[in-house]
């Protein structure tokens, strides 16, 4: 089961970026480790994917100022 949603808006803007350079290392890793040997639960690599675009997300609707 995958960990609950953070809320994202009440991150600072540092927070933020060193959350997606974590998030993405973490989903680096596992779809790697994935296609070497296959995982118990491959659904969790669509959840970081998501989770990583959550981040990215926010950041840019911060950029734009929405």
């Amino acid at each position: 089961m995958p960990k609950a949603k953070l809320d994202l808006k009440s991150l600072s803007d540092q927070d933020l970026k060193e959350k997606l350079s974590e998030e993405s290392l973490r989903l680096k890793k596992v779809t790697f480790s994935h296609a070497v040997t296959p995982i118990e639960n491959p659904m969790s690599i669509r959840f970081m994917r998501r989770e990583v675009a959550r981040i990215q997300t926010e950041i840019r609707r911060r950029e734009l100022g929405f």
